[in-house]
């Protein structure tokens, strides 16, 4: 047999060597148990590919290993999972044909056409037959085949004839709304299936060497079923096929898998966390907001408590946006609807976009965005260069017409307020106002209790109609992000084709206190809006001549709402003193000190402090209670004692208490506090 060289590569070496031909994958890695498949660079190829451990190795192939404990490990690991579940179905209800079953965030669904949904005890018979199919260590083999063949193949599987019939029309940039990457003529998550490249199937290869199951598929997967350590089906569902509801409602089954029984239960532990700070449960019982049937889908109400946390965001921002320079401004709810084929919304985000409003035999739209507006109030009157930058904000109610799918809570509405900025610069302000915005951006973030962040840049990708400019513009906008982004010491990851239809941006990806990811702030750079084609913006230059300025969108939380979803989550609904609803709770230890704590109250209120006081039938120890329960931050408790010392007892949310605190002190401490705007 022939010699080959290869180049086996870590995270910090790399080491060529020499092998014979027929060698596979595997055999570089045989001491390291971790490695479940390989990325393979080949000479023909400029990305690498991920590759099953059997792949058999090539002259010049420079190979690193995949760990099941990485983000492609993890991916590799729950799509064999989501194998071994379809076959588990295909074995205990014979008459179910297969959709799709893709990894996603954190685990991996799989979408059947059955008879009758699946019930819970469905899903724990399914574990106990998937157990089994682990413990028979059926090894994952690949094959290529031709699409007649496959037709011919899997005739008995509609889903999958119809996807070799899509075969081709990969998009792999895209993300659903599971987490799933890359569609195939509209199908989510169906590039795991098929691609634009040859067509595989995988089979399971039991121990007599006979095929057990077998599915459509790129992989690559686990070299053998017993390589999966721990997993847990969830829940199952209605999807539509496809995504649309048009098409027939198949049954998804959603799991996880995980590199180990720990980190499964690590994993179990962040979602039982998770429900407990769930902002729509939390909701309800602080009695912050609601969503009336009467009003529709997406569309929030605040109550009174929910009221004063929002009101204290949006002045807090208003004011940190006017100290920093940005210009108040309001703009209408509707407008005529050239307006947005003159922004682009409409042709390039007109799904996103409520249907139109005859208004005097015109048609209006409720508005998207408001940066058409802000463009007319720059366009008013003529600029001059000594205005720039020109930064314009307001909170802007907009409007979009989200699928009743994806609604969820305050973090994906229908109606919200964005607390939107847009500044106005010369191209060679703009890398200053980029960093300017970043920094402002990242110090809001900061006062409200956020400080673990990472960025990420979103470009276009080759899908050139979603997509308006040059290459070259396209190309000095992403320089500048980049280049901003970089220097500011962060994380930077890439989201090719995330861009808006304008131009580039960066998103700020803040971690909670539970350690999940949510997307923040964004800045934009956007050189069409102002173009001649759009809004023909311009201003006077120093020499005299009209120059057309740079437009930097930026939406410091995103949207009010749903940044108040997120803190609720955050906080789990013990807010820091300065976004709490009641701050103080005035507790008498009988009806008589009643009088003597609202005379406190009285006190706290000439200083700013919401108080109340709880003069119910209740006992002391109940009203203790359902402060605590409402994580109101200070209970003052008055006795008999503390009336003749004019003291109070100080409590604090988690159990603390100080006697005897003279009711002065009592009030500077709560308003010290709020002030400081930090947690207690």
């Amino acid at each position: 047999m022939s010699e080959i060289k290869v180049a086996v590569l870590s995270a910090d070496a790399r080491q060529d060597t020499t092998v014979t031909t027929g060698t596979k994958a595997w055999e570089l890695f045989k001491e390291q148990p971790d490695v479940i498949a390989a990325r393979v660079s080949t000479g023909s190829t400029t990305e690498p590919a991920l590759k099953d451990l059997s792949y058999e190795l090539g002259d010049g192939d420079e190979v690193e290993g995949v760990a099941i404990d990485s983000a492609d490990g993890h991916d590799i690991l729950r799509h064999s999972c989501a194998h071994v579940l379809a076959q588990a179905v295909q074995d205990l209800f014979p008459e179910a044909k297969l959709g799709i079953g893709p990894p996603i965030k954190d685990g991996f669904y799989y979408d059947f056409d059955v008879e009758t949904p699946f019930t819970p005890d469905d899903l724990a018979k399914l574990e106990t037959r998937m157990r089994k199919i682990i413990k028979d260590n059926q090894r994952f083999s690949r094959r290529v085949t031709t699409d007649e063949d496959a037709l011919a193949e899997l005739a008995d599987e509609p889903y999958k004839v119809e996807l070799i019939g899509l075969k081709g029309g990969v998009s792999t940039s895209s993300t659903t709304g599971d987490g799933s990457t890359g569609e195939i003529g509209g199908v989510e998550g169906a590039s795991a299936e098929v691609g634009a490249g040859e067509l595989t199937i995988y089979d399971n290869i039991d121990r007599n060497g006979e095929v057990a199951w077998k599915d459509l598929c790129r992989g690559p997967h686990l070299p053998t079923t017993k390589r999966i350590p721990a997993f847990k089906l969830m829940r199952s569902a209605a999807a539509y096929w496809r995504g649309n509801e048009k098409n027939k409602q198949l049954q998804r089954i959603y799991g996880t898998a995980w590199e180990s029984k720990d980190a499964l239960d690590d994993y179990l532990h962040r979602l039982e966390e998770a429900e407990k700070r769930d902002h729509r449960k939390l909701g309800r019982e602080l009695d912050l907001f609601s969503f009336p049937d009467e009003i529709g889908s997406g569309l929030p109400v605040f109550h009174p408590k929910g009221g004063v946390i929002k009101r204290e965001m949006e002045d807090y921002v208003r004011r940190r946006h006017i100290e920093d320079g940005f210009e108040y401004v309001g703009t209408p709810h509707i407008a005529k609807e050239g307006l947005f084929y003159t922004s682009g919304h409409l042709p390039y985000y007109g799904e996103g976009m409520f249907p139109p409003l005859d208004v005097d035999g015109m048609d209006y739209r409720l508005k998207a965005m408001n940066c058409p507006m802000h463009n007319l109030i720059f366009r008013s009157r003529q600029r001059s260069y000594r205005e720039l930058p020109l930064r314009l904000f307001e909170f802007g109610h907009v409007y979009r017409h989200e699928k009743s799918g994806v609604v969820h809570g305050l973090t994906r509405v229908r109606g919200f307020a964005q607390d939107d900025s847009h500044s106005y610069v010369t191209p060679e302000q703009a890398p200053a106002e980029i960093k300017h915005l970043l920094d402002f951006v990242l110090g809001l973030l900061k006062d409200f209790g956020l400080d673990d962040f990472y960025l990420e840049l979103s470009t276009r990708d080759d899908s050139k109609d979603k997509f308006i400019g040059s290459d070259e513009d396209w190309a000095i906008a992403t320089k500048v992000l980049e280049d901003v982004a970089t220097d500011s010491g962060l994380e930077l990851v890439p989201d090719p084709g995330g861009a808006a239809y304008y131009g580039p941006k960066i998103s700020v990806q803040a971690r909670d206190a539970i350690g999940r990811t949510w997307q923040m702030s964004t800045i934009q750079y956007d050189f069409n809006q102002p173009s001649t084609d759009r809004f023909n913006l311009e201003y006077v230059a120093p020499d005299g001549s009209k120059q057309q300025p740079v437009m930097i969108h930026s939406a410091k939380f995103g949207s009010i709402e749903r940044f108040l979803g997120v803190l609720v989550e955050h906080y789990a609904g013990a807010f820091p003193p300065w976004l709490a609803p009641v701050q103080v709770q005035a507790i008498p230890v009988a009806d008589t000190f009643a009088d003597y704590l609202y005379d406190v109250a009285r006190q706290m209120q000439a200083r700013g402090i919401r108080v109340e006081v709880d003069d119910s039938d209740d006992r002391m120890q109940k009203k203790i209670r359902n402060a605590q329960l409402q994580k109101v931050p200070f209970m003052l408790i008055a006795g008999a004692e503390d009336l003749e010392k004019g003291a109070v007892s100080f409590r604090y949310r988690d159990g603390r208490q100080d006697n005897g605190v003279p009711v002065a002190e009592a009030i500077d401490r709560v308003a010290a506090a709020i002030a400081s705007r930090e947690q207690v």
